[in-house]
């Protein structure tokens, strides 16, 4: 059994501490998002809050040296901090001329509002969607890990949580086992999005399959596929490991295992789209295996080599649609694609917010499993009105 967000977000018997958001930058469109759920919950239980925001910059001087600088108290209080190191659109001046922020700056940024901190908050909590190294999982020869010493230095620096949200390798927290870390998976936001966009899906095992892009993304559509119930296939990536392209063994191809696919649409959930050439590929694949349509959905849309080819993709009729969250930078280009669908998750992030803030968890306040039932069974009534086509179309 659930209780409503305004019950458990602002009962002050069971609370941590008074609650505050700080929301770098890069993040400050999704800090704005979560800080009006926040309040939207405090007003309904009786709180007279205008915002949970706390205001804050980090100004660079001339040199490019910068700080962090926090404008209004934070004593006492249970601080989150939002950021995202994916947010290229930023800048900053530096001997006159004008740079683009990396996941580095970003990353220090985080640790000049930690300092500036100092000390007085009585908890600092990070929600970092897409870790700062992410990629960097693992080591192979002489190379760093990344996201693991900046996972250890968050921890000696007085954070006490991290949430991120479908980690490229959650092994990761291994770097820090004593300190509290989430990884969080939007599963049901995702669904809620497809069903929304698409209105004549209909999901069942003669008209709908889920598919792994690859081995690393297998847990994540296992997943899918076992709420769903339906059947599930996998491509494995065949790699070149003679060679190293742009720090990484080429992918020679993509080999398919699994049921036929044919007169059914096909969805696959990863992670990251990069560059999107692995999408691409799956996409080319599942159409010469005779998919009626598919779906990609990667939680972090970067799309580092432009939409051109996913422009292409879409009019040639091998993709019928991509899905992406807000937690991350999406370019104005991006969002007006015809082929582009926005998940929101920022509801979400306010509920794992008021369920830290009172140490509960999460399905206190929201089930994920029992939402995405409900959500079936809401579509199941019109699956039956239904009529999809059944000659492939190209």
């Amino acid at each position: 059994m659930t209780a409503k967000a305004s019950e458990v977000l602002f009962n002050s018997q069971t609370s941590v501490a008074p609650l505050g958001i700080i929301a770098l930058e890069g993040a400050a469109e999704l800090g704005k998002m979560i800080d009006r759920y926040l309040v939207s919950w405090a007003q309904k239980g009786g709180y007279d809050i205008d915002t949970l925001l706390i205001k804050n910059q980090c100004p660079r001087f001339a040199s490019g040296d910068g700080k962090g600088l926090i404008e209004s108290t934070v004593r006492g209080k249970d601080i989150f901090i939002v950021v995202d190191v994916g947010n290229y659109s930023c800048t900053y001046q530096m001997f006159g001329r004008e740079n683009y922020m990396s996941p580095d700056d970003h990353y220090q940024d985080l640790k000049r509002i930690i300092q500036a901190i100092s000390g007085k908050a009585h908890r600092i909590n990070v929600i970092m969607p897409i870790l700062y190294g992410g990629r960097q999982h693992k080591r192979s020869y002489r190379e760093s890990l990344d996201c693991a010493c900046a996972l250890q230095e968050l921890q000696s620096m007085g954070v006490s949580n991290i949430v991120t949200f479908d980690a490229h390798d959650p092994r990761v927290h291994n770097a820090i086992p004593l300190m509290g870390f989430d990884n969080v998976i939007p599963s049901y936001q995702v669904l809620k999005a497809l069903l929304k966009n698409v209105k004549d899906l209909v999901i069942n095992k003669d008209e709908f399959m889920v598919v792994s892009p690859d081995e690393g993304a297998l847990n994540r559509n296992m997943y899918y596929a076992s709420v769903l119930g339906v059947d599930m296939g996998m491509f494995y990536k065949r790699r070149d490991y003679s060679k190293i392209v742009d720090g990484r063994n080429p992918i020679v191809a993509h080999e398919y295992l699994g049921n036929s696919m044919e007169g059914k649409d096909v969805f696959v959930a990863d992670d990251i789209i990069s560059s999107g050439e692995s999408v691409l590929d799956i996409a080319y694949a599942l159409k010469a295996k005779k998919a009626r349509r598919f779906f990609a959905y990667g939680t972090y849309g970067l799309f580092t080599n432009g939409f051109e080819k996913f422009d292409k993709a879409y009019e040639d009729g091998y993709i019928s649609g991509v899905f992406g969250t807000n937690l991350t930078y999406r370019s104005p280009e991006l969002l007006k694609r015809p082929w582009f669908h926005e998940v929101d998750v920022s509801k979400y992030i306010a509920y794992f917010i008021a369920s830290i803030n009172h140490d509960v968890s999460i399905s206190t306040v929201i089930d994920p499993h029992e939402k995405i039932k409900t959500l079936l069974a809401s579509q199941a009534v019109s699956y039956t009105h239904l009529t999809l086509p059944t000659k492939l179309e190209v």
